[in-house]
C-alpha cells in the first residue's frame, strides 16, 4: 500500500466521521427545532401583542390613565339615557350593561382582543402544525415553520395595531367560549379614537359619544336579549374554521397567487371565497348575511333613537358615513388583504336591508327579525328585502 493510498484512506475516513457527525447534529437540531416549532404554535402571542401595542401607542392623541378614567362617567350617563329610550322604541328592556361598560385606550383595546385572535388561531393550529411540521419532518421543515411563525406573529401584530387606531367601540363577547365558561359581554369605548374622530368630523364630543354608545348598546341588545344568537353564530364559525383548517395548503397557494388582484380590488367575489369549496362558500355567505344584519340594525337604531338623544344627529351621521367611505389607497389595500373591507360592506348592505323592512313592515318586521335562526335573512334576502318580507311577514 503506498503512502498516498494510506493518506487517501485516512481522508476518506475522516470525511466519513465528519459527515456522520454533521448528520447526527442536523438530526438532533432538527428534532429540537421541530419540538420548538410545535411547542410555540403558529404565533408568538406575547410578541404579537407587543408589536400591536407599540403601533397603536404611537398614534396621535394618546391619553393618560387619569384622562381615561375621567371620561367614564360620560358614557355611564349616556347609557342611562339610552336604556329607557331603547325600551320605548323596541319594546324590550336593554340588558343590564351599564356596569359592564369601560373606557380604554388603544393599547387596552389591543390587549382585550389578543385573546379573541388567539382563540380563533388555536382552532386551526393543530391541523396546520401537522401539515407544516409532520412528525420527523427534520430541520428544513421545522426551520420553515419557525420562519412562518416569525412572519405570522408580526402580521397579526400589524393587523391588531392597525385596527387599534380605528375602532371606536366594541361589544366584547367571547363568541367561541363554551356556554358555561363564557363571561358576560362588556362594552368598550376607545376614547382616544373617539376624541380624534370627533375632531376630524368637526362634531361636539358629548353627542358623538352618545351616538357611538347607541351603536354598541344595540349590539348588546342583539346578543343578550336573544340568547340563541351567540351559540348559532359560534356553531357556524366553528364549522367555518374546521373547513379552513382542512384546506390550509390550498388557502395559502390561492391567497399568494391572487395577491395582486386582492390589493387592486379586482374580481367579483371576495378573495376569501375563491379558495372555498361550495359548502364552505355558502356557509361564509350565510354568516356574512347575519353580520350585515347585526351592523345594519345597529346603524338603524343609532340614527333612529339618536333623533331624540343626540344633538344634531343628522350632521354627525352624514359626516361619519362620508368619512367611512373615504379611505386612502393604502387603507383600502390593507382592509382588502385582512378582510376588513367586508365590515364596510356589511354596514351598507345591512343598513339598506333594515331601512327597507322598517319602512314596509314597521315595528313588527323589526321584532320578527330576532325570533330565531329561521327568521334571519338569507344571503339573497339581505340584498333583496322584499324576499324576506314575503317569506317571513306573510306567515
Amino acid at each position: 500500500m503506498t503512502r498516498r493510498t494510506v493518506r487517501d484512506d485516512r481522508l476518506w475516513q475522516a470525511g466519513f466521521l465528519v459527515g456522520s457527525a454533521v448528520g447526527a447534529a442536523v438530526t438532533v437540531l432538527g428534532r429540537h427545532a421541530e419540538r420548538a416549532a410545535r411547542r410555540g404554535g403558529l404565533v408568538d402571542w406575547e410578541t404579537a401583542e407587543r408589536v400591536a401595542v407599540g403601533r397603536a401607542s404611537r398614534a396621535r392623541g394618546a391619553l393618560s390613565a387619569a384622562e381615561l378614567a375621567a371620561a367614564e362617567p360620560a358614557y355611564i350617563e349616556a347609557l342611562a339615557r339610552i336604556r329607557p329610550a331603547f325600551a320605548d322604541a323596541l319594546g324590550v328592556d336593554l340588558p343590564q350593561i351599564v356596569e359592564r361598560a369601560g373606557v380604554v385606550d388603544r393599547a387596552g383595546w389591543v390587549r382585550a382582543n389578543v385573546s379573541t385572535f388567539r382563540s380563533l388561531i388555536r382552532r386551526l393550529e393543530g391541523d396546520l402544525l401537522d401539515e407544516l411540521i409532520p412528525v420527523g419532518a427534520g430541520l428544513p421543515r421545522a426551520s420553515m415553520a419557525l420562519a412562518n411563525r416569525w412572519l405570522t406573529t408580526r402580521q397579526i401584530g400589524f393587523v391588531l395595531g392597525f385596527l387599534g387606531t380605528r375602532v371606536l367601540g366594541q361589544f366584547d363577547i367571547a363568541l367561541l367560549a363554551a356556554e358555561s365558561e363564557a363571561p358576560p359581554g362588556r362594552l368598550l369605548f376607545v376614547e382616544e379614537n373617539i376624541r380624534m374622530t370627533s375632531r376630524i368630523l368637526g362634531v361636539p364630543l358629548g353627542p358623538f359619544r352618545t351616538w357611538i354608545a347607541l351603536h354598541e348598546a344595540t349590539h348588546a341588545f342583539e346578543f343578550e336579549a336573544h340568547p340563541w344568537l351567540r351559540p348559532y353564530l359560534a356553531e357556524r364559525l366553528e364549522r367555518q374554521l374546521a373547513g379552513l383548517s382542512s384546506g390550509a395548503s390550498a388557502v395559502g397557494r390561492e391567497a399568494m397567487a391572487g395577491m395582486g388582484r386582492v390589493i387592486r380590488g379586482e374580481g367579483g367575489d371576495h378573495w376569501m371565497e375563491r379558495f372555498m369549496p361550495p359548502e364552505q362558500r355558502q356557509l361564509f355567505r350565510e354568516t356574512q348575511a347575519v353580520m350585515s344584519l347585526l351592523e345594519g340594525f345597529a346603524d338603524h337604531v343609532m340614527d333612529r333613537l339618536g333623533e331624540d338623544l343626540v344633538l344634531d344627529v343628522r350632521t354627525i351621521s352624514a359626516r361619519f358615513h362620508e368619512r367611512r367611505e373615504r379611505k386612502t389607497p393604502f387603507e383600502r389595500a390593507i382592509m382588502r388583504l385582512t378582510g376588513m373591507d367586508l365590515k364596510l360592506e356589511q354596514y351598507k348592505t345591512g343598513e339598506r336591508f333594515v331601512a327597507a323592512i322598517a319602512e314596509r313592515g314597521g315595528p313588527e318586521a323589526l321584532r320578527r327579525l330576532w325570533e330565531g335562526p329561521e327568521t334571519l335573512p338569507t344571503p339573497d334576502e339581505i340584498g333583496t328585502p322584499g324576499l324576506w318580507l314575503e317569506r317571513v311577514m306573510s306567515r
